[in-house]
C-alpha cells in the first residue's frame, strides 16, 4: 500500500478555497492511504481538535499556527513519514513548503506531488519568490494545477523540467444542484423579481475582485438595464463594499 503524507499550511477547520479544496480531495481517498500534517487552529469558530476527531484518517497537528520551510517542520515532516511509512508526499501548496522536496526524498518518498493555486502567480511576479518556484519545478515530480488561466502565469518560473497535471476542483452534485424554489427564494428574499443577476459566490476580500464588479455595474446596467450585482459570501472586505 502507498501512504500518502499531505503536508499542508492549509486545512480545516481554518476556513479558506484552498483548505476546502484539500479536505475535498483527501475525503475521497481510502482513509488509511493519507495522514495530514498541518498547523494547529482554534478559534471560536472552531478548532482542530473536535474536528481532527470527526475524520475517518489521520490528522497530525503542528503546534504552531504556521508552517515553514525550515528544520523543526521538516524533522516532524519526516518523522511522521517514517512512522506512518509514507511513499508519496503531497503538498497542499508548491510555495513554500514544496522547497522541502529534497530533504524528504532522503527519507524516502518515492513521488512528490505539489498543489497550486492562485498565489503563486504573485511568487512568479518577484526575482527571489520565482527562484524559490524554480527549485521547487527541478525536484517534483509533478505540479498540478486548478485553471489553464493560472498555469499560463506561473509555468515558466517553474522551469522546463516541471511537469503539469489539470486538478479543477470536484463538484458534489447531491449538493449543488439548481434548485428553482430556493432561486425564487432568494430573489424574493432580496426583492429581485424577474431582473437579471450577476452573481458572485466567493470570499469577501480584496484579491477576490468583488470591487471590480461593483465598480462595473453603472456600465453593465447601460448594456442590460435594471441589472442587479448579488454578492454572496463573507469576510472583512465586506463593509468596504457596502
Amino acid at each position: 500500500m502507498r501512504r500518502t503524507l499531505l503536508v499542508t499550511n492549509d486545512f480545516p477547520p481554518r476556513p479558506g478555497g484552498i483548505q476546502s479544496y484539500l479536505h475535498a480531495l483527501v475525503s475521497r481517498l481510502p482513509a488509511d492511504d493519507v495522514v495530514v500534517y498541518a498547523p494547529a487552529w482554534r478559534r471560536p469558530t472552531g478548532s482542530h481538535p473536535e474536528f481532527d476527531a470527526a475524520q475517518p484518517f489521520e490528522v497530525v497537528r503542528h503546534p504552531g499556527s504556521l508552517m515553514v520551510p525550515e528544520p523543526q517542520v521538516l524533522r516532524r515532516a519526516r518523522d511522521i513519514a517514517r512512522r506512518r511509512d509514507c511513499e508519496a508526499v503531497w503538498f497542499g501548496a508548491a510555495a513554500p513548503l514544496a522547497l522541502l522536496t529534497p530533504w524528504l526524498r532522503a527519507v524516502g518518498a518515492r513521488r512528490v506531488l505539489a498543489s497550486t493555486h492562485g498565489h503563486e502567480v504573485g511568487w512568479s511576479m518577484l526575482p527571489g519568490a520565482a527562484s524559490a518556484l524554480r527549485r521547487i519545478g527541478d525536484t517534483v515530480d509533478v505540479l498540478s494545477y486548478v485553471s489553464r488561466y493560472t498555469r499560463a502565469r506561473f509555468a515558466a518560473a517553474f522551469g522546463p523540467m516541471a511537469a503539469f497535471e489539470h486538478l479543477p476542483p470536484g463538484v458534489d452534485t447531491d449538493v449543488f444542484r439548481p434548485d428553482p424554489l430556493a432561486g425564487k427564494e432568494i430573489r424574493r428574499r432580496h426583492r429581485l423579481g424577474d431582473r437579471p443577476v450577476v452573481v458572485c459566490v466567493s470570499r469577501l476580500v480584496p484579491r477576490k475582485g468583488q470591487d471590480v464588479l461593483v465598480r462595473a455595474l453603472p456600465e453593465i446596467r447601460r448594456r442590460v438595464p435594471d441589472a442587479a450585482l448579488l454578492l454572496v459570501g463573507g469576510g472583512p472586505y465586506g463593509a468596504t463594499l457596502r
